[in-house]
C-alpha cells in the first residue's frame, strides 16, 4: 500500500467532514452560476468525474484543481483563509538545507 493510500485511510473524520462542506460550497456556487457538471469539468479542464469527486470532497482531488476552481469563481482569496499565517510571524530566518553528509568508505566497509 502506498504512503498516500495510508494517509487516507488514517485521514479524521473531522477532515473528511470539512472536505465535503468544502465541496458543497464549491456545488452551490456551481449551481448560483447555472453550470452543469459537465461546463464546469470542461472550464477546469478535467472530466466531469474528477470534477464531481471535487464536489463530493474526495481528498484525491489536487489543490491545484481545487485553486482552479476557486479562481473560476472569483474566490482565489479564499486560499488565505486556510490557515493564515502573518508574515511577521516567519521573522528574518532564511531556511537552511541539511549539510550533505560526506561519502567517505570507512576502513571496515573497504575490507570484503
Amino acid at each position: 500500500m502506498t504512503r498516500s493510500s495510508n494517509s487516507l485511510i488514517a485521514l479524521p473524520p473531522e477532515a473528511d467532514q470539512a472536505l465535503q462542506a468544502l465541496g458543497l460550497r464549491l456545488r452551490a456556487r456551481r449551481l448560483a452560476q447555472n453550470m452543469t457538471v459537465a461546463q464546469m469539468a470542461e472550464r477546469l479542464l478535467c472530466s466531469p468525474t474528477t470534477y464531481r469527486a471535487l464536489e463530493s470532497g474526495k481528498p484525491t482531488v489536487s489543490l491545484g484543481l481545487l485553486a482552479h476552481a476557486l479562481w473560476l469563481f472569483g474566490r482565489l482569496e479564499d486560499i488565505a483563509q486556510i490557515s493564515p499565517l502573518e508574515i511577521s510571524m516567519l521573522g528574518n530566518k532564511r531556511s537552511q538545507r541539511a549539510r550533505p553528509v560526506p561519502s567517505e568508505i570507512s576502513d571496515d566497509e573497504r575490507d570484503f
